[in-house]
């Protein structure tokens, strides 16, 4: 197996096993001395982590996040949490409260909802255990930071940067285990789902790890009212992200509904679009293609034969890749004006209008050639050829070879074929 597509899920799902039961074990000989303060204290966290587990919001990436669980958990990990006199608590009990918080959450949903995502939660639990491990067990010049934070008082600011900091590696690590986890479901390239992990939810991030440093810097002087204090901002983030979330998928909705005019006028065999758009965007992610180009070559392979509309006689079966390239061009052509009288589909426009340009002409006269133009493509190709019950795949497939390197790109091809496979063995090994 290639390293660039290991699946990383169980791994991952270990790492958060061992972590949480590290973290109890550890915890055993703590737990006894801390005082009734203290127990309230990481109860009043424990169940603002938990209640955030079950408030969770689909980033553009697909994946979903909890967004106030990490910043309470964010905020608990830098947080002081002792009272006068007194040693700061351990790393292993605040994060054997985080994990304990973050699996009932989880368990919760699992009761509610009836499915989740467990390797999903054991990157964000290890993820989260890295800033107390950091901040409160790693030593720097024989004391940890948290110890150094005493001889900061009067550099507050510099106290704030440095729990910005150690925010950011703990976001970083969760953000890349996550990415890992969505590229082995995926079958996505590592390296391009972390950076695409990354680009798309560092807005998100930032806000998370701001959060967490005031709460634990707002704890030094207001205590655990800190929390929903800071919190509060989140949850107004959290509605506007979920209004925003229904629009797209009203957005998605109509895209669909407008795919389908071809189908319901006879121009197309049925549910045509929706099979190339499927096989579109599974080859898009087996290459490594980020969340918006995604996006643009979901839409675009939805509509991608809305300009047969404007044709006097239907194609036989609606396929395309039997009509003269004039014919072809002349559809892609329609199609794509009627799009871009929208005013809001612009990218999708363009790589319609160029979905039926040959690959020769990138490697002949090096033309700039959407690779979602090229998917959809050979995508298009393969369903017109396969037909609806797909009882002609190899013969398709002998005939997009045909065309390699002159009408079709081979990555996208040799994407394809892994695409197909998987599909079988999917198939081979049953339902579910």
């Amino acid at each position: 197996m290639h390293i660039r597509r290991v699946d990383l899920t169980v791994p991952v799902v270990v790492a958060g096993i061992v972590t949480t039961l590290a973290s109890f074990w550890t915890a055993i000989d703590d737990v006894p001395h801390l005082g009734r303060g203290d127990l309230v204290y990481l109860l009043v966290f424990l169940v603002a982590i938990a209640l955030g587990e079950t408030a969770r919001l689909t980033i553009l990436t697909g994946r979903e996040t909890a967004p106030m669980s990490t910043a309470a958990a964010l905020g608990l990990s830098l947080s002081a949490v002792r009272g006068p006199g007194e040693d700061p608590m351990g790393a292993a009990v605040i994060v054997s409260t985080i994990c304990l918080g973050m699996v009932a959450g989880t368990v919760f949903l699992r009761v509610v909802n009836g499915s989740v995502r467990w390797a999903d939660t054991a990157a964000r639990i290890v993820g989260a255990a890295v800033a107390p491990l950091i901040y409160r067990h790693a030593t720097f010049d024989g004391r940890t930071l948290l110890s150094w934070q005493e001889t900061w008082d009067d550099l507050r600011w510099f106290v704030g940067v440095v729990m910005l900091l150690v925010g950011i590696v703990a976001m970083l690590v969760d953000l890349t285990l996550e990415a890992a986890v969505r590229a082995g479901r995926d079958h996505a390239p590592l390296v391009p789902a972390v950076l695409d992990e990354i680009r798309s939810a560092a807005g998100l991030a930032t806000a998370l790890v701001a959060s967490g440093a005031l709460i634990a810097l707002a704890e030094f002087a207001i205590g655990v009212t800190a929390l929903p204090l800071f919190l509060f901002p989140l949850v107004l983030t959290y509605f506007a992200v979920q209004r925003y979330a229904t629009i797209r998928m009203t957005y998605r909705q109509t895209i669909g509904a407008l795919s389908s005019l071809t189908e319901l006028a006879g121009y197309t065999g049925t549910h045509h679009a929706q099979r190339v758009t499927d096989t579109s965007v599974a080859v898009g992610r087996d290459l490594g293609m980020g969340q918006r180009e995604l996006t643009d070559l979901e839409y675009a392979a939805l509509l991608h034969d809305l300009g047969q509309i404007a044709l006097r006689e239907p194609i036989p079966a609606g396929a395309t890749v039997m009509a003269a390239p004039a014919d072809q061009q002349r559809i892609a052509h329609d199609g794509a004006e009627i799009v871009r009288s929208t005013g809001v589909l612009d990218n999708v426009a363009t790589i319609l209008e160029a979905q039926t340009t040959p690959y020769r002409q990138v490697r002949e006269f090096g033309q700039d050639l959407p690779m979602a133009s090229r998917i959809i493509k050979v995508a298009n190709a393969y369903d017109d050829l396969v037909g609806a019950g797909g009882a002609h795949d190899e013969r398709a497939m002998e005939r997009i070879h045909l065309g390699l390197g002159y009408e079709y790109d081979p990555r996208v091809v040799d994407s394809l074929t892994r695409v197909l496979e998987r599909r079988r063995r999917a198939g081979a090994s049953g339902p579910g």
